[in-house]
């Protein structure tokens, strides 16, 4: 009796594992809309939002106020796709949900005219019939006055633009004009950003230009150096994507993030083939504090320890669109047979 059921729950684990939702974002011929329009996902889902022609964003509402970013909610920024860009690699962002409550989203842009308004709305976890009042509710209210517009930058290399990921306190003053840094991306083939960590103002701009290989400049944590932003805090954090560049090129893509504040921003290279670059020390940061124990020398060697030697690293690899899928450590299940509930971490 007992080995009947020990079999029974064990046999439960293959089917708690985390599962990652597609969503895309706009698309060829300037689809207004997200695809699919809400998900259903579960506590440690997670959902990657693909970022397609035009320029869009996935920004934190309310039911309430569809049109109007969630105080303390996140942004991707905007993501401009060009419209002759049909094979990608494409921006993602992605979010991990850390509870069953409706999460509620809309584009912010407002060019020609309010995408939010047209309908360009998306959810999470809705209830019944909460879907369609949310979308009734975005036509009829959705030209918010809060919404802020960007243009897409034209060069003759592939350009994006995006948005840090910020906390919730007001953005420190400024004296100066906004200021632009260039940083370089694998030059020469080397794995690492040159520089690899300089400070900003807010309001200014960093330019990621991708030189070799196939890099990215993907948002992350402190803690969690080599993990996307949104798979360990829910903040949709920037990501360019993959970007690979042919060994003789002259034509070089870049990618931009404007500074919201002060608060250090930390990034890194997402590529595992043939092993991981983030792992190698290929990281980034803006505004470290140098005198605190969080500067770049400790993030850089955290990098190094959890993702390059450390027996319980994560990695990840893209498929053909870029789109990163976590491969980590082998799933160890936590079985309460009292309960009959299983955990996998």
């Amino acid at each position: 009796m007992l080995f009947s059921l020990a079999s029974t729950v064990l046999g439960l684990v293959a089917l708690t594992h985390a599962v990652d939702h597609a969503v895309v974002v706009g698309g060829p011929g300037g689809v207004i809309a997200y695809n699919p329009p809400s998900v259903s996902a579960a506590v440690g889902d997670t959902v990657t939002f693909t970022f397609q022609q035009k320029n869009h964003t996935i920004t934190q509402s309310s039911l309430k106020n569809p049109c109007t970013p969630l105080a303390g909610g996140f942004d991707s920024g905007f993501q401009p796709v060009s419209a002759n860009d049909t094979s990608g690699p494409f921006p993602a962002a992605s979010i991990t949900i850390q509870s069953l409550a409706p999460i509620w989203i809309y584009c912010r842009q407002q060019v020609p005219s309010s995408h939010c308004a047209a309908g360009m709305v998306f959810a999470i976890n809705p209830g019944p019939g909460q879907l369609a009042a949310f979308q009734a509710a975005a036509t009829a209210t959705g030209s918010s006055t809060n919404a802020t517009t960007t243009a897409a930058t034209s060069s003759a290399a592939p350009s994006s633009t995006a948005a840090a990921a910020s906390s919730t306190s007001a953005p420190a003053p400024s004296s100066t004009a906004p200021a632009n840094h260039k940083v370089l991306v694998g030059d020469n083939g080397a794995l690492n950003y040159n520089p690899a960590n300089i400070t900003a103002q807010v309001g200014d701009t960093i330019t990621f230009e991708f030189r070799a290989k196939n890099h990215t400049i993907s948002q992350s944590s402190f803690a969690a150096p080599c993990r996307l932003l949104g798979a360990t805090s829910g903040t949709a954090g920037f990501d360019s994507g993959f970007t690979p560049v042919a060994a003789n090129s002259t034509n070089f893509p870049t990618y931009t993030i404007t500074v919201n504040d002060t608060n250090p921003i930390w990034a890194y290279c997402r590529q595992t083939n043939p092993s991981s670059h983030c792992g190698a020390g290929m990281v980034f940061s803006a505004n470290a504090v140098e005198s605190s124990s969080k500067n770049f020398e400790a993030f850089m060697a955290l990098a190094q320890q959890l993702n390059g030697t450390s027996s319980n690293s994560t990695s990840s690899s893209h498929n053909s669109n870029g789109v990163s899928t976590l491969a980590g450590q082998s799933a160890v299940a936590l079985v309460a047979l009292a309960l009959g509930v299983v955990t996998v971490l």
